[in-house]
């Protein structure tokens, strides 16, 4: 008979496979490899933002120095604007604030707002200095949409007042091309066509004379194009105050 064996039996060997778990899990992270970790994660992350950064700004990149010198005239000049309506606004307030007879001093700016929204509508005639644009037309290669980039121009060049020809043109005023001219607001014209502008003209001046712009486009259609500047332009083309059928005042 066989003696019994001493103490517990010994624990089988472990495979190869085993002991590569074993040393691959838990994972045993440093303090250092945590710490590169985090610096590579933050690196990613601002290079990703630049990368954005740099694909918003493709647009602009991309233009020509003309575009670009076009666009920041028309943004300073609509900045500087703005500035004024709004320090005129300022004024108006302090106005009314401090007058004695503040209904008097109401009754005023109400008259003068009258007369403002009446040279914006044309109803009223208008008077200040400007620029006359005188576009003569011989080979008749001018049509109405250039016409109406000329005016578009003008007035995101600040243009307050403007008449072609004889007609005053307004916010609602449309252009058609007809036989050996051009009809705004269903009038017929013809060239040579004259703009009577009223507004700044050490703006009005160079926004029609940038790069690629109104002036040197007409000249590519062989029409001449003079430009004078004035301290008194008069538009005193009418149009007749339409009254509105449904509308009616609340107050």
């Amino acid at each position: 008979m066989e003696a019994p064996a001493d103490g517990p039996p010994a624990p089988p060997e472990e495979t190869g496979r085993q002991r590569l778990a074993a040393g691959l899990w838990p994972p045993r992270v440093s303090r250092a490899q945590l710490i590169v970790a985090l610096l590579l994660f933050v690196l990613g992350l601002g290079l990703a933002i630049q990368v954005r950064s740099n694909s918003d700004s493709s647009a602009l990149r991309g233009a020509r120095q003309e575009d670009l010198v076009r666009i920041l005239d028309e943004l300073d000049g609509r900045t500087k604007r703005l500035e004024d309506e709004k320090q005129r606004l300022e004024d108006q307030r302090r106005e009314l604030e401090s007058s004695s007879n503040q209904a008097e001093e109401a009754r005023k700016q109400t008259v003068e707002k009258e007369r403002q929204l009446g040279i914006l509508a044309g109803t009223v005639a208008a008077q200040g200095p400007g620029i006359t644009l005188k576009i003569t037309d011989p080979t008749g290669q001018v049509e109405s949409d250039q016409l109406l980039d000329t005016l578009q121009e003008l007035r995101a060049a600040g243009a307050e007042a403007i008449q072609i020809n004889g007609v005053r043109v307004v916010a609602g005023s449309y252009f058609s091309d007809e036989n050996g001219g051009v009809a705004i607001d269903g009038k017929k014209i013809t060239q040579p066509y004259e703009f009577r502008v009223i507004g700044k003209p050490q703006d009005l001046e160079p926004a029609l004379n940038i790069p690629g712009g109104v002036v040197q486009t007409l000249e590519k259609e062989q029409a001449t194009v003079a430009v004078t500047r004035s301290a008194k332009i008069v538009v005193d083309a009418l149009r007749a105050a339409k009254q509105p059928d449904y509308a009616r005042s609340s107050s």
